[in-house]
C-alpha cells in the first residue's frame, strides 16, 4: 500500500511538474492511474508552496503587484508544463459548439484552439494574476498557496465514481471513475488546511477569517462537482482536458473568494 502511494505521487510529479524525475516504468492501468490522481494534491502542495514563495520573493521588490501576480502565474504554467492551461482551452471550445457529445469531443481533441478557448484563457489566466497579485500586496502567503492547492484537490472530485470516461483511450479512461476514499480524506484535510490558513493570515487567528476560507473551499469544491457533472453530460463523459480545466478555474475562484 505505502510502496503504491509513493510510486503514485511520485508518477504524479514526473507528469504534472517540470521536475527531472526517472520516467515512469511499468505498465499503466487504472489501478495505477487512481493512485495518481489521489497523488494530484501532494503536486498542489508543493507547487503551492512555490508559487507563494516567488510571491514573497517579489514583494520584497517594486514591481507593482499586478506584475508579480502575472510572475506567479507564470511560474505555475511553466511549472506544469501549462498542461492544465491546454485542457482549459480544449473543454472551453468544447462546451462552446452546439454539436452532440462526439461533435464536443472532436473539438477537445482537434487541438486547436477556438475563439472560445482563447478568450477562456485570457480571462481565468487574468483573474488568477490580479488574485494572486492582490494576495500579495497583502502578504497573504498561506492564502495564495492554498488557492493553489484547493485548485489541485478538484482532481479527486472530477475522477469520482460515477464518472465514466468519454473516449476509450487517453487519460480520462485511465482515470475516470476511480477515485472514492481520497475525495473524503482530501475534503478534510483541504478544510482543515484553509481554517488554518485563514485564521492565521496576519498572524493573530481570527475565527471569521477562517470560517470564510472553509467556506470558500467548500463552494468551490461544489462547483467543481456540478462543473465536472455538467461536462460528461456534455462530452458523454469525463476526459483529461476536463481534470486540467477544472483545476484552473477552481483555482482563480478560491483565490477570489479568498479576497472577498
Amino acid at each position: 500500500m505505502i510502496a503504491r502511494g509513493l510510486r503514485g505521487v511520485h508518477d504524479a510529479f514526473s507528469w504534472l511538474t517540470v521536475l527531472p524525475l526517472p520516467q515512469p516504468r511499468g505498465e499503466f492501468d487504472r489501478a495505477r492511474g487512481a493512485t495518481v490522481i489521489a497523488a494530484v494534491p501532494v503536486v498542489g502542495a508543493v507547487v503551492g508552496l512555490l508559487a507563494a514563495a516567488v510571491a514573497f520573493g517579489l514583494s520584497h521588490t517594486d514591481l507593482p503587484s499586478a506584475l508579480a501576480g502575472v510572475t506567479v502565474v507564470a511560474v505555475l504554467a511553466a511549472t506544469t508544463r501549462g498542461m492544465h492551461l491546454d485542457g482549459l482551452a480544449d473543454t472551453a471550445d468544447g462546451l462552446g459548439c452546439y454539436g452532440d457529445p462526439d461533435r464536443v469531443r472532436a473539438v477537445m481533441r482537434s487541438g486547436d484552439v477556438g475563439p472560445f478557448g482563447a478568450a477562456t484563457l485570457v480571462l481565468v489566466l487574468l483573474g488568477q494574476s490580479l488574485a494572486f497579485g492582490a494576495l500579495t500586496a497583502d502578504s497573504r502567503w498561506w492564502s495564495l498557496a492554498l488557492a493553489v492547492v484547493a485548485g489541485r484537490t478538484t482532481a479527486t472530485v472530477a475522477c469520482r465514481a460515477g464518472l465514466s470516461a468519454a473516449n476509450t483511450d487517453g487519460f480520462g479512461a485511465l482515470v475516470a471513475g476511480t477515485q472514492r476514499a481520497s475525495i473524503a480524506v482530501w475534503a478534510v484535510l483541504l478544510l482543515a488546511v484553509a481554517v488554518a490558513a485563514g485564521g492565521w493570515n496576519t498572524g493573530t487567528f481570527h475565527a471569521a477569517d477562517a470560517v470564510r476560507a472553509a467556506a470558500t473551499v467548500a463552494v468551490v469544491w461544489a462547483f467543481a462537482w456540478a462543473f465536472t457533472g455538467h461536462c460528461a453530460r456534455r462530452a458523454g463523459g469525463l476526459t483529461g482536458d476536463v481534470i486540467g480545466a477544472t483545476i484552473e478555474v477552481a483555482t482563480v475562484l478560491t483565490a477570489v473568494g479568498l479576497l472577498l
